[in-house]
């Protein structure tokens, strides 16, 4: 008995707080996905890590003995000073010293990556003009991508996706919710291919140091907005029609955003998806749901007693008009 009563009270404590529950769930299951990318990411690159250091190592020490007339400290001096370039995005190589950073298209390729906050960080402001106004664009520019985009995408999604959708629906007869299961799924097998699949494959052949794999690798981070920056087109020695490949990249990387964002949105808006978020929503407080019963019935109320006034007044206006015989003039009648 006592065994039966604790285990009702234990089944209702976990449905009262099934949402805290859930939540709580969630974000211990996003903490280990965090723990287990960081043993993977460790686990794979250490030892790549390591390599490549006792490479440089050795480099480093032959290059010392093969120029005795060098010190190890001047050495380091002039490597500092080349990877502090670096990371502004000037290359003291031969092989690189005609490609500039901060021409038209490039800064135009640089201003989309900010506003898009994918931030690929080969290119960076050098002066602090140009750190201050980074900081302002970014401030304006960054919600202003959003509204932009937002607005793209709901104008998009009602053509892409509810349309289509509600038309097998009422036309075909089809389940609503199957149709647009099917639907997201073609629709997001239709945006891999052609924005991941084929412009890695074009990647592959413009770029001269660029596989498939590191192609695609580039397509996912670039519209995810991870931007890691390891790989930019574009930025290869004698890179054929620079400019208007620059261009191309930049009109690539609003299109595909745009894409993502669709896709996103119509997997969003699937019905099992609406009711598995809604397990990690707080539910609404039983007094202000009262609240909110008691005015909505207030306003029902008053609207009822309104409507039925109203009818009333439009009864009588509708009734036929039938004129009351006076007194007088029934004795006169009868006095005729």
């Amino acid at each position: 008995m006592l065994q039966s009563l604790a285990s009702s009270s234990c089944v209702r404590l976990v449905e009262q707080h099934r949402s805290a529950w859930c939540f709580a769930l969630l974000v211990l299951g996003y903490l280990l996905y965090l723990v287990f990318g960081a043993v993977v990411f460790s686990s794979v690159e250490l030892p790549y890590e390591d390599l490549l250091r006792q490479e440089l190592g050795k480099l480093k020490q032959r290059f010392l003995e093969e120029h005795a007339c060098l010190s190890e400290q001047q050495l380091e001096q002039f490597l500092i000073r080349v990877l502090e370039a670096s990371n502004y995005g000037v290359s003291v190589l031969s092989n690189a010293s005609g490609n500039w950073n901060w021409d038209f298209t490039s800064s135009l390729f640089f201003a989309s990556t900010v506003l898009s906050t994918t931030g690929y960080g080969h290119t960076v402001p050098l002066s602090d003009g140009g750190k201050a106004f980074c900081v302002i664009y970014s401030v304006i520019g960054i919600p202003f991508t959003l509204l932009f985009l937002t607005a793209v995408v709901q104008r998009i999604i009602v053509y892409v996706t509810r349309r289509p959708v509600l038309y097998f629906h009422i036309r075909w007869g089809f389940s609503k919710q199957v149709v647009a299961i099917i639907h997201a799924i073609v629709l997001g097998f239709i945006t891999v291919s052609f924005f991941f699949l084929i412009p890695a494959a074009i990647f592959s052949v413009l770029e001269d140091n660029w596989n498939f794999l590191e192609s695609f690798y580039f397509c996912f981070i670039s519209l995810s907005t991870i931007g890691l920056g390891d790989y930019v087109p574009g930025e290869g020695y004698n890179q054929k029609f620079r400019e208007l490949y620059k261009i191309g990249i930049t009109c690539y990387l609003l299109l595909g955003l745009i894409a993502m964002l669709v896709v996103l949105e119509t997997f969003c808006e699937l019905h099992e998806l609406k009711k598995f978020r809604k397990l990690f929503y707080v539910k609404k407080d039983k007094e202000e749901d009262q609240v909110h019963i008691m005015e909505h019935d207030q306003l029902s109320f008053s609207s009822i007693s309104d409507q039925a006034a109203s009818m009333k007044d439009d009864q009588k206006a509708n009734e036929p008009f039938v004129t009351s015989q006076s007194p007088t003039s029934n004795d006169s009648s009868l006095n005729n």
